[in-house]
C-alpha cells in the first residue's frame, strides 16, 4: 500500500541534511471566503499521518482566512535536492493542550513577541512594537509566559500529496498520492 508519509519522512530527513537554511520552511496558501488567494512562508512544526502542523495568530490574515475557508495548500521547495512536495487538504485547529506544549517549548522572546504583536495589522512605527514587547516582558518578568488565547496551531490534513523531482531537459518526475474514499492512498504519475 502506498505511504506518502513514509516518503515525506525520508525526503524531509534528506532535506535537513542538505539544506543550509530552514528545511522546514513551507509556503502556505490560503484563500478567504470569496476565493481571494494569499501565500506566505511558515515553518513546519510537526508532521505525520494526522497531517502537517504550523502555528500562528488566529487573528492574523491567514488565521482569518482559515476561519472563513478551512482548506490550504503547502509547498516545500528543497533547492539543494532539486525536489518539491505539494500538499493540499482541509485544515483543523490542533487541540489546546498540543498548542500549549509547543508554545512552552519556544524561546522566551518568541513567546513575548506573540503577546506583543497584532500580527498582520497596520503598525504606525517600529518603536510602537518594541515598546509593546518591553511592556509584555515586564508583565511576565520572573514567571512563565502562557500561550496567548489568540495564538494556536493548525494542521493541514492532506487529501493530495505530490512529490516532484527535477530531471534533465524538463523530464521531471511527479508522483501523486490521493486519498481515496476508504481512507487509503492511491499513487500515480503526472506528466511534467
Amino acid at each position: 500500500m502506498p505511504d506518502p508519509f513514509a516518503l515525506f519522512d525520508l525526503w524531509f530527513a534528506e532535506a535537513r541534511a542538505a539544506e543550509v537554511n530552514d528545511p522546514e520552511a513551507m509556503a502556505l496558501a490560503t484563500a478567504d471566503a470569496s476565493g481571494q488567494p494569499s501565500v506566505r512562508m511558515v515553518l513546519l512544526k510537526g508532521h505525520g499521518p494526522d497531517g502537517f502542523t504550523f502555528y500562528t495568530n488566529e487573528q492574523s490574515a491567514k488565521g482569518e482566512q482559515l476561519a472563513a475557508n478551512p482548506h490550504a495548500a503547502l509547498l516545500f521547495h528543497w533547492k539543494a535536492l532539486r525536489r518539491q512536495v505539494r500538499i493540499e487538504g482541509k485544515v483543523e485547529r490542533v487541540p489546546d493542550v498540543e498548542a500549549d506544549a509547543y508554545f512552552a517549548s519556544r524561546a522566551r522572546d518568541s513567546q513575548l513577541g506573540a503577546w506583543a504583536s497584532d500580527q498582520s495589522r497596520p503598525l504606525d512605527q517600529r518603536e510602537t512594537f518594541e515598546r509593546r514587547f518591553d511592556e509584555v516582558a515586564e508583565r511576565f518578568a520572573g514567571g512563565d509566559v502562557p500561550r496567548p488565547p489568540h495564538w494556536r496551531g493548525y494542521r493541514v490534513i492532506p487529501d493530495r500529496i505530490e512529490f516532484w523531482t527535477d530531471r534533465p531537459h524538463r523530464l521531471h518526475e511527479r508522483r501523486l498520492f490521493t486519498l481515496n474514499d476508504g481512507g487509503g492512498w492511491s499513487e500515480g504519475l503526472l506528466y511534467p
